[in-house]
């Protein structure tokens, strides 16, 4: 007699369990990079944004979000040195936040690359960090050295 099948479905339920945890956790995590990075661009002066910033949100269309990382990380990246240009803001880099975003794109695709993928996802991962904290700093730059309101009375 087998007995397992008990043990089976308990295994089985608790792993759905994790997994959902993980999905939801990780979805939140991709919400509030998205919300920084929309913010960063809100930021930025019409003028000088390259997307409109609710753009950041086709991320989410299946494979073709895969490409539009790469197009949003330069354009907010060409967005960052207009504006920054515009304000006379010092940047650490030409593009900011452009090479460890490219980066990060780039070891997301080799995460479906078989045998080079368990070595991709901890790049991916560490280069997705750094540039979110980096996005959000420029954010912070941008918002301390918010040019002066003009009223019209």
């Amino acid at each position: 007699m087998y007995y397992s099948s008990g043990l089976d479905s308990a295994f089985l339920a608790v792993f759905v369990i994790i997994a959902f945890i993980v999905f939801i956790i990780g979805l939140v995590l991709v919400i509030l990079y998205l919300l920084t990075l929309q913010r960063t661009l809100e930021a930025v002066s019409p003028e000088n944004q390259k997307m409109p910033p609710g753009q950041v949100w086709m991320v989410f269309i299946p494979l073709f979000g895969i490409v539009w990382q790469f197009i949003m990380v330069n354009r907010i990246a060409d967005s960052l040195k207009a504006e920054f240009q515009k304000r006379n803001i010092q940047a650490d880099e030409d593009r900011p936040g452009a090479g460890i975003g490219i980066a990060y794109c780039v070891l997301g695709c080799c995460c479906v690359i078989p045998l080079l993928n368990f070595l991709a996802i901890i790049g991916y991962f560490v280069c997705w960090i750094i540039y979110w904290v980096k996005i959000a700093g420029y954010k912070r730059k941008l918002e301390q050295t918010r040019p002066a309101q003009t009223t019209g009375f």
